[in-house]
């Protein structure tokens, strides 16, 4: 499953698949929840999807840091960074399906 990564056009065709738009009308509405999403974060709104998660922007301060390389201490300039909390709902359903993928593969012959 590593590698693997869920694109725009796969969510758009998706939404064609299981509410029955037609695919520029799923692909609009695709791209008009993420802008959605976008522009509330962009500015500083917390957004929250039930039995998912939540997206928030927190602000982090200057500091001091090191380059790794050097060891020399460099300023590190503040700055907004996205967080995501996964909601307990999706944090059980991932490790379901973890263990029932670990069940599959203890399984199968060597």
């Amino acid at each position: 499953m590593a590698g693997q990564t869920v694109t725009r056009a796969q969510l758009s065709e998706a939404v064609y698949q299981e509410v029955g738009l037609s695919r520029n009308e799923s692909a609009e509405l695709v791209e008009t929840v993420l802008n959605e999403i976008s522009g509330a974060l962009a500015r500083g709104e917390m957004v929250k999807i039930s039995s998912f998660g939540s997206f928030a922007v927190r602000r982090k301060g200057k500091r001091i840091g090191r380059n790794p390389k050097t060891g020399k201490e460099v300023p590190i300039n503040p700055r907004r960074v996205l967080v995501f909390r996964a909601s307990h709902v999706l944090k059980d359903q991932i490790n379901t399906a973890l263990s029932k993928d670990a069940a599959l593969l203890a399984t199968r012959p060597a």
